[in-house]
């Protein structure tokens, strides 16, 4: 494993490999080994030594680490000021059974984003410049400090969620913004998977926002938070903010929900667990290899997907962003071709093979096939920033 300590040091191992045309396998801290197709390459090359907050001014509410920072530093620096990266990346260490250590360069890379995804935007929206190595072994700048400036913008969202496949990232300055003062959760108990979802869609058009929506079905329900969620599907709602905005919004929301099904609510700190667990993927950190999709589509005809696989496949699933994000576990085979098939059939979507067996992995596309015109778009900007094709080569293709 080569672990350049600077960011001129990582330039010339690039450069030397780029001469020789050796493909590299990037990684961060190593907590998605695995993840992805098979990558056809033997050195492995790790931001982890690059490591240091570099910038942060609480007051300006922006942070500049270097790619290899541990994302437990990057948390405790931000909690001290009251302070959070609002997306809530996943952890992705549970539900893939491995170790090493979330670093916030790995986070980026992957456009990490948990429950607050669809009212605080995805990692990628927080992502406000950043400093990479390309393919050549140039040292490339991008973005800026501030959302206003907009030089190499679009550079910046290409890196995000491109897996390590368009550059080596040294180092990442993101926003960041306060943390709520407190929070609260509604818990509707009972519902069935459509029934959730016209819920959540009702929830979700009032005026209290709502940070977080999600639906656990009784299979998943008791795995959440010791068991404490009452008995039945768990339809959950979170509510943030100050302390006399979250009660009232929560006593509007408990009562447009009443005629729904059976109401309660969860505190500051079993919401705070809850979300984490949800985010997480906890239900399905198990221990077990068995295949674990990660399934976005539009929330009103995720639950129909659902349905139709539970007839013809066993499958687990729980739904987060208000239906349209689905954490879906099969009891044996990936059922890859009834899965994308379903999703096409409904309108159109991906499924991301996030854990499986070797031998699934070795048969079956990590990532939704892209259509042709976007295929060929994509290979172009790798050619670009990327033309001797050494950076994890074959990973998202």
């Amino acid at each position: 494993m080569l672990t350049p300590a600077t960011e001129t040091e990582a330039a010339a191992l690039i450069r030397e490999h780029a001469a020789s045309k050796t493909p590299l396998h990037i990684r961060g801290g190593g907590t998605r080994v695995g993840f992805g197709n098979a990558v056809a390459a033997d050195a492995i090359l790790s931001s982890s030594a690059l490591t240091g907050i570099t910038e942060y001014n609480p007051a300006e509410m922006v942070m500049t680490a270097r790619a290899g920072t541990p994302v437990a530093e990057i948390e405790a620096a931000l909690a001290a000021n009251g302070q959070s990266m609002a997306f809530e990346p996943m952890d992705h260490r549970g539900a893939m059974g491995t170790s090493g250590t979330p670093t916030i360069g790995g986070l980026f890379a992957v456009n990490s984003s948990g429950p607050r995804r669809f009212t605080a935007g995805a990692a990628r929206d927080h992502l406000l410049g950043l400093r990479f190595v390309n393919g050549a072994g140039d040292v490339v700048k991008a973005g800026g400090k501030v959302m206003k400036n907009v030089t190499g913008l679009d550079l910046v969202k290409l890196l995000a969620g491109s897996h390590g496949t368009l550059g080596f990232l040294t180092e990442v300055t993101f926003k960041v913004l306060s943390v709520p003062k407190t929070a609260a959760t509604i818990v509707v108990s009972g519902l069935e998977d459509e029934q959730a979802m016209k819920a959540l869609a009702a929830a979700l058009s009032l005026s209290v926002e709502v940070s977080g929506a999600a639906h656990l079905p009784e299979s998943v329900r008791a795995r959440f938070i010791g068991g404490k969620l009452p008995d039945g599907a768990a339809t959950v709602m979170r509510i943030e903010g100050l302390e006399a905005s979250v009660a009232v919004r929560a006593e509007k929301l408990t009562a447009a929900m009443d005629g729904i099904g059976p109401v309660s609510r969860l505190d500051a700190d079993d919401t705070q667990a809850l979300w984490a667990e949800i985010r997480d993927v906890m239900p399905y950190a198990d221990g077990t290899t068995r295949p674990l999709w990660r399934v976005s589509m539009a929330p009103s005809e995720a639950w129909k997907l659902v349905a139709g696989l539970r007839l013809r496949a066993g499958i687990d699933a729980y739904y987060d962003w208000q239906g349209g994000l689905v954490w879906m576990r099969m009891e044996a085979d990936a059922e890859a071709e009834v899965l994308r098939h379903g999703i096409r059939t409904l309108g159109g979507g991906h499924a991301t093979l996030v854990r499986a067996a070797p031998q699934i992995r070795a048969e079956v596309a990590a990532f939704e096939p892209q259509v042709p015109a976007v295929a060929l778009l994509s290979a172009r900007i790798r050619a670009k920033l990327d033309p001797h094709g050494i950076f994890n080569p074959g990973l998202m293709t």
